[in-house]
């Protein structure tokens, strides 16, 4: 079995002692660094290059920490004057999901570079860790690659913010036809 191929079957099967034990002590170790961590090499190798990522110069690993749950709408004191239907504070769900979140707050952090992709990396009963693939618009390297110069353009800008990434796409309900 190939070693991409080996590691994707290891993930998928996140029961395992194995990944068990090394997603816990992950997670414990998130939990002590920064929300956005910037990160020298990917944890899941294999999902990063399925996704676009090279090992060179001008592409970035960000990881990204969000809370889980749902979005307590923000009411002075829980007052909503109107009538009851829209009186709710606690059980209203955000719309996007939380992996387009995490791309957002890494785009707003990291504004020279452009959001590629992400991926899930690990969870815990509070927070979700993504990581996000940046890529430097700037770098000659990117620019003079013809696979993915087409980011260069600025029309690409914060993709993240407009739902154009893959997990915003999915987020507006454009994965299937129809």
């Amino acid at each position: 079995m190939p070693a991409y191929k080996y590691m994707e079957e290891m993930w998928r099967h996140k029961q395992s002692d194995a990944l068990r034990f090394l997603l816990r002590v992950r997670a414990w170790e998130y939990r002590q660094r920064n929300r956005i961590t910037r990160v020298h090499r990917p944890t899941r190798t294999e999902k990063a290059h399925r996704l676009g990522y090279k090992a060179k110069q001008g592409y970035v690993i960000v990881r990204c920490a969000v809370r889980r749950g749902g979005r307590k709408r923000q009411n002075h004191r829980g007052m909503v004057f109107g009538k009851p239907k829209h009186q709710g504070i606690n059980h209203l769900k955000f719309e996007r999901n939380l992996q387009s979140v995490a791309e957002e707050k890494v785009g707003r952090k990291f504004a020279n570079l452009r959001v590629l992709n992400s991926y899930w990396i690990n969870q815990d009963a509070t927070m979700k860790y993504y990581e996000v693939i940046l890529v430097d618009p700037s770098h000659t390297k990117i620019r003079n690659d013809p696979r993915i110069n087409w980011i260069v353009n600025p029309v690409h800008k914060h993709r993240e913010c407009r739902g154009l990434t893959s997990a915003g796409r999915k987020a507006r309900g454009l994965r299937k036809r129809g």
